[in-house]
């Protein structure tokens, strides 16, 4: 039996997110992209963190056409910015913390995270958080909507740039009165 663990959002998260590589579990993978906290989701490229034995025995059926060299040039060189990882990681939990400060300023209830969005609850029910996710598509202000269950009375907020967030922060009244 093979454990597998998502780790997307892993370097958005506090340290403790992810501990250090416990060798004594081979059968432990931990999945990582360069998709989220290095912004490179373009280029299609992730890793994976195995026992050296686990490794090994992915590359024997591993397609080897399915990452270009391009790629994973990008991806060594991004593993060795760690400096600009940092400055990300930083802007991202700056802009979770002003996506809370917002919903909370409109009677709104933030989800904790450790991503680069935030799960808002509305409140009410799930026709009232689509009436929200409505008000503010028409206003060019483009949210999502959770489709976990027992989310579906909240939107989902992606960190964006603070002229972004000032948008949000200046239509979200309005939807919520509309």
């Amino acid at each position: 039996t093979m454990l597998v663990l998502d780790e997307a959002y892993g370097e958005l998260g506090p340290a403790s997110a992810l501990p250090p590589l416990d060798i004594s579990r081979p059968n432990v993978i931990r999945m990582r992209t360069f998709s989220k906290a290095y912004g490179l989701a373009g280029i299609r490229c992730g890793y994976a963190l195995a026992e050296r034995l686990v490794i090994s025995d992915f590359e024997k059926i591993r397609n080897h056409y399915g990452v270009s060299r391009m790629a994973q040039i990008a991806g060594v060189e991004a593993l060795a910015d760690q400096a600009y990882l940092e400055a990300v990681v930083a802007r991202v939990a700056a802009g979770r913390r002003r996506i809370a400060d917002i919903a909370e300023q409109n009677g709104l209830k933030p989800l904790a995270s450790a991503t680069n969005f935030l799960t808002i609850d509305c409140g009410h029910d799930g026709a009232f958080a689509l009436k929200v996710l409505q008000g503010l598509l028409s206003r060019d202000v483009f949210i999502r909507k959770p489709v976990a269950p027992g989310l579906d009375r909240c939107i989902r907020v992606s960190v964006g740039l603070d002229h972004e967030l000032d948008i949000f922060a200046e239509e979200l009244p309005g939807a919520l009165a509309a």
